[in-house]
């Protein structure tokens, strides 16, 4: 199963659609993977192992059934814990926010999980992501898995740091002052700041935020897999009406 922890997701998600690999496969050597590995590194600060491996044997029965599943169905994702999960906590990375339950996903999050990816849990960010390494009084100190001795960056440090070790394919990050992308350099792996307007932000209502100038995007193994991302969150959403990008314009 080696394999699986290096493979980009787009490879993944046609294994899964053409039934070399069971949704519930992949996710159960993710969880392996990220309980072998996330002690020393701590890429993921929160996990749904139960929930996340739940969905995945859903979804091994829609695929057996033949129907349609969406270009993300079987990918675990992390998500940054700056973003909204239902049901599990949006700490920021901050003590006071320790038990900030989400009721709702994030517009991202949501969109991600339409397009079939399943959240595995939250990845490790600095204190409301304000510094260029991750570290905080909650979670502790992110490791690269290049040297543990060294950052991974931050503030998408944890998604940087799932993505590099082989833990996740697929990870939310943002970016205002180089959160995205200074993590994606220190860990070798794809990130990009999406245009402004592109893809909406929102709802946050825990903390506020420059929702202007800080940009979600993916941290990802391969620009290919970016662009799936992005062709699933990218659009008009209600809630930002500047937002005027439309899905299906970056993998084609």
């Amino acid at each position: 199963m080696a394999v699986l922890h290096w493979s980009p997701g787009y490879q993944l998600a046609a294994m899964m659609r053409h039934r070399e690999l069971k949704p519930s496969e992949l996710m159960e050597a993710t969880l392996a993977r990220i309980h072998a590995l996330n002690p020393k590194i701590s890429a993921f600060c929160a996990l749904r192992a139960e929930h996340a491996l739940a969905e995945a044997r859903t979804q091994d029965e829609m695929i057996a059934r033949g129907e349609e599943i969406g270009p993300l169905a079987g990918l675990p994702l992390g998500v940054k814990d700056l973003e909204d999960v239902a049901g599990m906590a949006t700490t920021f990375g901050s003590v006071p926010f320790k038990h900030n339950i989400a009721q709702e996903d994030s517009i991202q999050v949501a969109r991600l999980k339409t397009a079939g990816a399943i959240v595995v849990g939250k990845t490790n960010t600095p204190e409301f992501g304000h510094t260029a390494f991750t570290k905080n009084l909650l979670f502790g100190v992110t490791r690269n898995p290049w040297n543990l001795e060294r950052t991974p960056g931050g503030s998408s440090g944890g998604s940087s740091a799932a993505i590099s070790s082989g833990m996740v394919s697929l990870a939310t990050a943002s970016d205002w002052g180089g959160s995205i992308r200074i993590p994606a350099s220190y860990t070798g792996t794809f990130g990009i700041k999406p245009t402004q307007g592109l893809i909406p932000a929102g709802p946050r209502l825990g903390m506020t935020q420059w929702v202007d100038f800080a940009m979600n995007g993916p941290i990802t193994r391969t620009v290919r897999d970016a662009a799936m991302y992005l062709d699933a969150v990218a659009g008009y959403h209600p809630l930002r009406p500047g937002v005027t990008a439309t899905s299906g314009d970056f993998v084609n």
